[in-house]
């Protein structure tokens, strides 16, 4: 037996590296998996390479979209009859540069995705988890959630209100038996991490130096951690912060 044998868990986000390595990661554990992103050719390549695990329902939408937020969930729940673990993960970097130099689209923009997009998947995914008295959230933020750095300010801003968001949901369902809980990783080898190169105007090693253990994490280094939480071992967890930063926070 798996552990996630017989859940059903919702990913958000999961097209990308670590949506897709955490859906991958379910599967194996005996979860079913609804994958959600806003790109529908590589949101049917993943669910293509993943159905020979185990059973996957992909769906396309836009994570700041009330009616397409609603659509996944209701979707899901059609499908599958509950939403044991919600994976909310979708994300974007943005652009990136100095505070006074970005317009108000820059920073709406990333918002929407970053902010708006989590707090609309905890409105829709926690009354289906409250009902059943059981359910885990993890909300992706980052370590730009937990503290500051150049040029990145609407990413900063947006991921500090993930951890917001993740302590009031924490502290209102808790009663149900719902945890919610966030991750913060590092730069981990993605395709956001090469736009971060280049908004930033560094190479890999360079960026890489300004984490203890010298490397970016990789997609399964964020899976692990995301199926702990997801997992009942962590029953006993919520409205916490993970950090999977590499050694960031110690510095």
């Amino acid at each position: 037996m798996g552990r996630l044998a017989g859940k059903v868990a919702l990913i958000t986000g999961g097209a990308g590296g670590i949506g897709k390595v955490t859906a991958e990661r379910f599967l194996h554990e005996g979860a079913k998996v609804v994958l959600v992103d806003l790109f529908e050719e590589p949101l049917q390549e993943v669910k293509s390479e993943l159905e020979s695990i185990g059973q996957v329902l992909a769906i396309q939408a836009d994570v700041s979209k009330v009616e397409d937020v609603q659509n996944y969930v209701k979707q899901t729940v059609e499908q599958f009859g509950k939403i044991d673990v919600f994976f909310n993960n979708a994300g974007i970097v943005g652009k990136m540069g100095r505070l006074v130099d970005l317009s108000v689209e820059d920073f709406d923009q990333v918002m929407n995705v970053n902010a708006r997009g989590v707090f609309l998947g905890l409105k829709y995914v926690l009354p289906i988890m409250t009902k059943q008295g059981y359910g885990s959230v993890i909300n992706t933020s980052s370590v730009s959630g937990l503290q500051g750095s150049h040029r990145l300010s609407p990413y900063i801003a947006s991921k500090h209100a993930v951890v917001g968001l993740t302590k009031a949901a924490a502290v209102e369902v808790a009663k149900a038996n719902v945890r919610v809980n966030s991750v913060h990783p590092s730069p981990v080898n993605t395709n956001m991490v090469r736009d971060l190169e280049e908004g930033l105007n560094v190479d890999e090693e360079r960026l890489a130096k300004t984490i203890p253990l010298r490397r970016y994490g990789e997609s399964s280094d964020i899976a692990n951690l995301v199926l702990f939480l997801a997992s009942d071992e962590s029953s006993f967890i919520t409205g916490a912060q993970y950090r999977a930063d590499g050694g960031m926070g110690a510095m």
